[in-house]
């Protein structure tokens, strides 16, 4: 454990500079979250980019929406193999547990994940192709998308159409878990997809009756 290291004191700094404002400000919410545990209404599934900012675009207070992030906000097909699954487990906990009302897919432009895909499935990155590549191995999921949106030869439009189609398909593997589309059948849960445009803050949401991106 020798190699862990303390903190960089820029982020010690803007830690202190929390507690003795936002923390002091909310001290009461804080104490009520801790007591009374979380009662989050929705959970989002986004990215890990740093850009994408899935706990202030919807304006909620901390303790309001359950998030989970990893590459290219995808969900894996239902795989009940007894392995490590971090994106199910959350999902899992988020229906059974919390009993969360919505599921909030939420995409985003310039997305380095879907690039990576492309570039896998296009061959210009033969590394994401080695059995070792986690990376890789994650975006296996989204080859189904890359497969449907066909011979796009303008790279901003394919890599536009490939992050939206990424929401919908890991829409369609929501519903491959049992738990999930059993809620959803009872009405006690909706699935939504959104889709964010970084340098314009615009947001675009999925119309399941059209299947297309609409203005939000």
């Amino acid at each position: 454990m020798h190699r862990v290291k303390t903190l960089p004191s820029y982020l010690m700094s803007r830690y202190k500079g929390w507690k003795e404002t936002t923390f002091v400000e909310n001290r009461d919410w804080f104490q009520r979250l801790a007591q009374e545990g979380q009662h989050p209404r929705a959970m989002a599934i986004a990215c890990c980019d740093s850009r994408v900012a899935v706990t202030s675009v919807f304006g909620q207070q901390i303790g309001e929406i359950f998030v989970h992030r990893n590459i290219a906000n995808l969900v894996p097909p239902y795989t009940p193999d007894g392995e490590h699954h971090g994106t199910a487990a959350a999902v899992e906990f988020a229906v059974k547990v919390l009993k969360v009302e919505h599921i909030l897919v939420l995409g985003h432009s310039n997305c380095g994940g879907v690039r990576g895909c492309i570039d896998m499935c296009s061959g210009a990155a033969p590394e994401l192709e080695q059995k070792e590549s986690f990376i890789g191995r994650w975006l296996d999921v989204l080859r189904v998308g890359y497969e449907r949106i066909g011979d796009i030869e303008d790279p901003a439009l394919r890599q536009t159409a490939l992050e939206k189609e990424g929401i919908q398909v890991s829409l369609e593997n929501l519903l491959s878990y049992p738990f999930v589309a059993e809620a959803v059948d009872r009405a006690e849960l909706s699935l939504h997809g959104l889709w964010a445009e970084l340098a314009d803050g615009d947001l675009e949401v999925f119309d399941g009756t059209v299947r297309r991106f609409v203005k939000s």
